[in-house]
């Protein structure tokens, strides 16, 4: 039979598919000889079983039994004893973390017999009620479905009557009492009573940590951060120590770097007499964890030898999860701390500056995605002043954001479903709340601390994040807050600095973020290691210094069409496309001309001796043309065309299916003029800056090529307007003509149209439509279900679609480069600022992608991160992988 249970003693951080990661870092800092409590580890792959039959095998049970008794041996306790009683908890742990998203239980084993012998043994009534009334909630809530709420109100109720500040405050009167309370809630529930027997209620944590897989947060969560749902989780079984045993104990999160800021040093909070889930729930303020050194030095200074070292062994940043007992540390987990973009790239760098990590493995840490919440705006500093500072709470998650407050998850969902920007504000946050905080620009609790539930899942999804505001009172059922008497509704906007911990209200103005320190270095890094080039797709001066600034490698597509929607130019769009004849084109055509030859000239500029692909026109017509009855009488003014005639030639240009109608090459067929005049004012450009001492080349591309007689027949007038410009300012220019592949028969005969072109660029956005036959104007009423269903695994026009449109892209690169071996290759539709899809196109030998300015950075990242796999890859042919090799795939 395979083996399901492994003793810590028996794993390392290797085994985390089958362990779980919290799993195989317990094995690991045992193996290292660090303080961890006895414990052993259920697999994933006895999960896996569960999740078939819903059922624990019979196999599984006497393995359990087995190593029960094990346990039992190692820590000189009896499970269910009456004399030293073993306790235990039973925690989830996933190949990749998920912070909050399944199920624990601590304290089991104790009923009550055990909560006597407890006390008498520790000399400590209160710490046992205290221990057995938090077993009572926790396996309420996970094992029989109970609301937490319902125990909750219990310790309101209760602290309310006697006027307690906090639980610390309940005596051991009270706590009997509310152990009482607790079993009368399992009565009334009908959910069955509290089970007494000890191993009962571990078969129904194990039970109940292997659904809390499939639980909604956890859903939620995996699909928000793209986990597989095969992992499926271990279980933790480990014997108890206790945070809460007196004010000599407590318990604690510690990073060994400021996981909002990256800096070095130990960063950390915790809290006396209390159990973990105390700091992560945000129920108490805890302490920095630099006051631990004045009220327990040799603890701290223990704490922090072991950090070094852990850090120092995995070569990463670690979160820590500490237990002291009566002076005593114990280390319950390690993992690879969340942290903010921005301190991943500090980290990062830091790590390759102090010789842990080289370049490639500190690429490979961050997800491509993570550098665009970099990029974000940040508060105009001068506009901050006109908006009143309402509190300050702990900086939790760097950034600026506004929205309009909600105080409930359900709310907020709401809210952001109907295309409002919110502020989730609560007094803490759980996992339940997941679904709110995914949609929220920020989030504000008022209780909690930099490791709390709501810190952690918003540097995790680098939210906004302000946490600990203890001036912030909400109450829910008058949906309102109040800050210092200031009241804030429901809808209220305020603006959240999540760098300084500030909240204004309002909504303040932002600026434009740069990409300086660390980000430069780590961006210069990945431009080093990648093989594909990265440009932009810009059509403005402002778009296009925009993408400079973040070290764009040039464009690699000006849409054209998208100069003239401005009321000038549209004007004389609408007499271009309205006139009946060539002479009736002249004059709007000279007018563009004039306006595009500076358009070119500005990009040209700006681009030194970067390259600037200009694709030529492709405007489906009716875009430009007025489109009701108020449109027509206003243009009918402009051109001095009468209203009738106006319709009726309207009528006459009207397409029933304009996307694949007369657009593209197929205009330069019918109005070369059109194309002669882009061409000529390409070249005025051109010419311009030579008499500057500016030498360009320029790179033209013809869209929506089906054919090479096509692509010869407009080369040829493209190639004539050039050299008959050339000719007239005797100057030589060099040039390339290409085209966007963007139609299933160009794919198909690429090696004819490659006779006529100098480059290929695929409009992934056009070729995907025509392969689905899909309009990508009208996914959106069907494709969600496609993606909820599984029948597409991905938005095909957000993600390239490997099977279909990939396979042509492979069709059209081997037939391209069969014609011309060097033949340059781009992609310049959504997908290529896309991670997925980069992967794809360096695999497929992909030149170069085009995409938004602000994609450039991802791409730039996304790129080199392909890249040294596809070596990675090629390595593992030749010779076994590398270990180090093998973490840049776990990392």
């Amino acid at each position: 039979m395979t083996k399901q249970i492994y003793d810590f003693s028996e794993g390392n951080m290797k085994m985390r598919d089958l362990l779980g990661g919290k799993g195989a870092n317990l094995s690991e800092m045992t193996n290292m000889g660090l303080p961890v409590p006895h414990g052993f580890t259920v697999t994933t792959e006895a999960c896996h079983e569960y999740q078939q039959t819903h059922q624990l095998s019979k196999h599984l049970l006497n393995d359990i039994d087995q190593a029960i008794q094990t346990l039992s041996r190692q820590t000189n306790k009896e499970f269910n004893g009456t004399s030293h009683p073993l306790l235990i908890s039973v925690r989830s742990g996933a190949a990749i973390s998920m912070p909050g998203m399944m199920d624990t239980i601590l304290n089991i084993g104790l009923n009550d017999q055990t909560v006597v012998t407890i006390a008498e043994l520790t000399h400590n009534e209160r710490f046992a009620y205290d221990s057995y009334r938090r077993l009572l909630a926790m396996f309420g809530n996970v094992v029989y479905g109970i609301s937490e709420a319902s125990f909750d109100q219990v310790l309101t109720d209760t602290k309310n009557a006697h006027h307690y500040e906090s639980d610390l405050d309940l005596t051991v009167a009270d706590l009997k009492q509310i152990v009482s309370h607790f079993k009368n809630i399992y009565e009334i529930s009908d959910k069955g009573v509290f089970p007494q027997d000890p191993k009962e209620q571990l078969l129904a944590a194990i039970n109940a940590v292997f659904d809390s897989w499939n639980n909604h947060r956890a859903q939620i969560y995996r699909r928000e951060n793209h986990i597989s749902e095969e992992l499926g989780t271990a279980v933790n079984i480990q014997e108890m120590v206790f945070g809460n045993y007196g004010e000599n104990s407590g318990t604690g999160v510690a990073f060994t770097r400021n996981p909002s800021t990256g800096e070095a040093g130990l960063f950390g909070e915790y809290l006396l007499n209390a159990q973990g889930e105390d700091v992560v729930a945000g129920i108490r303020t805890p302490q920095p964890v630099a006051t631990l050194k004045a009220s327990m030095p040799d603890t701290y200074e223990q704490l922090l030898d072991i950090a070094n070292k852990l850090e120092t062994h995995y070569r990463e940043m670690q979160d820590l999860e500490f237990t002291i007992e009566d002076g005593r540390l114990y280390l319950l987990q390690t993992r690879s701390g969340k942290r903010t973009p921005s301190a991943a790239v500090k980290i990062a760098v830091d790590l390759v500056g102090e010789g842990l990590i080289d370049q490639k493995t500190a690429l490979l840490r961050l997800e491509p995605e993570s550098i665009s919440k970099m990029l974000h705006p940040e508060f105009d500093l001068h506009d901050l002043k006109q908006h009143d500072l309402l509190t300050t709470g702990l900086p939790a998650s760097p950034g600026a954001a506004s929205g309009q407050v909600y105080f409930t998850a359900e709310d907020a969902k709401r809210a952001s479903d109907a295309g409002q920007k919110v502020v989730l504000m609560r007094s803490d946050t759980s996992p339940e709340d997941i679904e709110g905080m995914i949609v929220s620009q920020a989030i504000v609790t008022s209780r909690g601390g930099m490791t709390s539930h709501a810190a952690v899942v918003a540097r995790g999804m680098a939210a906004t994040g302000v946490v600990g505001a203890h001036e912030l009172e909400v109450d829910y059922e008058r949906k309102i807050a109040k800050i210092k008497g200031q009241i804030i509704h429901e809808g209220d906007w305020v603006s959240v600095d999540g760098t300084s911990g500030n909240l204004y209200s309002g909504m303040v103005k932002t600026r434009d973020a740069t990409i300086k320190g660390e980000l430069s270095a780590f961006l210069n890094w990945a431009k080093q290691n990648s093989k594909m080039g990265v440009y932009t797709n810009a059509d403005t001066p402002k778009d296009f210094q925009k993408a400079l600034d973040f070290d764009a490698d040039g464009i690699g597509l000006t849409r054209t069409e998208h100069m003239f929607f401005k009321p000038e130019r549209l004007l004389q769009m609408r007499r271009l496309i309205l006139a009946e004849d060539l002479q009736g084109r002249k004059d709007p055509l000279a007018k563009l001309l004039q306006m595009q030859q500076g358009d070119f000239y500005e990009l040209y500029k700006l681009a030194g001796d970067k390259e600037v692909t200009i694709r030529l026109l492709d405007p489906p017509l009716h875009e430009f043309l007025p489109h009701d009855e108020k449109e027509i009488q206003a243009v009918s003014k402009q051109t001095g065309i009468s209203p009738e005639h106006l319709r009726d030639r309207i009528n006459s240009l009207k397409e029933s299916n304009p996307m694949l109608g007369h657009r593209g090459d197929r205009l330069a067929v019918t109005f070369p003029d059109i194309y002669e005049m882009q061409v000529q004012a390409i070249m005025n450009a051109v010419i311009r800056l030579a008499g500057e001492g500016i030498t360009i080349q320029p790179h033209i591309m013809i869209p929506l090529t089906d054919s090479q007689a096509e692509m010869a027949w407009v080369r040829d007038l493209v190639t004539k307007q050039i050299k008959q410009s050339s000719n007239e300012k005797s100057i030589k220019v060099q040039y390339t003509v290409g085209t966007m592949m963007e139609m299933p028969r160009a794919c198909m005969t690429a090696d004819a149209i490659a006779e006529s072109s100098d480059f290929f660029s695929f409009g992934t956005n056009d070729l995907t439509q025509l392969t689905f036959g899909y309009s990508r104007d009208d996914v959106g009423s069907f494709m969600p279900k496609y993606i909820e269903y599984g029948i597409l695994p991905a938005d095909p026009f957000q993600t390239i679609d490997v099977e279909g449109v990939g396979e042509l892209m492979k069709i059209a690169i081997k037939k391209g480069r069969k014609t011309k071996n060097d033949l340059p290759i781009g992609v310049c539709g959504e997908v290529g600022g896309d991670p997925k899809s980069i992967e794809f196109f360096e695999e497929i030998g992909i030149t170069y992608v085009s995409c938004s300015p602000y994609r450039v950075p991802v791409a730039r990242l996304a790129a080199a991160q392909a890249h040294i796999r596809h070596l990675a890859r090629q390595k593992a042919v030749k010779q076994p992988v590398q270990p180090e090799l093998v973490s840049f795939f776990v990392d």
